[in-house]
């Protein structure tokens, strides 16, 4: 999929039922606003700025995030990293 565009990505993840996770926050904040005002739904978006944290720093914060929000919490929500420190 690393040749599609941002909007193949969230339609694979949504008809997969999977919370997508990207460094896009910008089309993806978007993309998440014109399918909400479509009534349409996806099970949810993590985004993250790619320079701000190591590897091992976004595994911790998407680790915390897993153990407190559960799958349906997710649903139509758009999550950043920097709010799970």
């Amino acid at each position: 999929m690393t040749d599609r565009s941002d909007e193949e990505q969230l339609d694979f993840a949504r008809s997969q039922g999977r919370v997508l996770f990207s460094f896009n926050a910008s089309d993806f904040c978007r993309i998440h606003a014109e399918l909400l005002a479509q009534g349409e739904s996806h099970a949810g978006i993590i985004l993250a700025l790619q320079q701000r944290y190591s590897i091992g720093e976004r595994v911790r914060r998407l680790l915390k995030l897993i153990a407190t929000k559960t799958a349906e919490e997710m649903g139509d929500q758009v999550e950043f990293l920097s709010n799970w420190s």
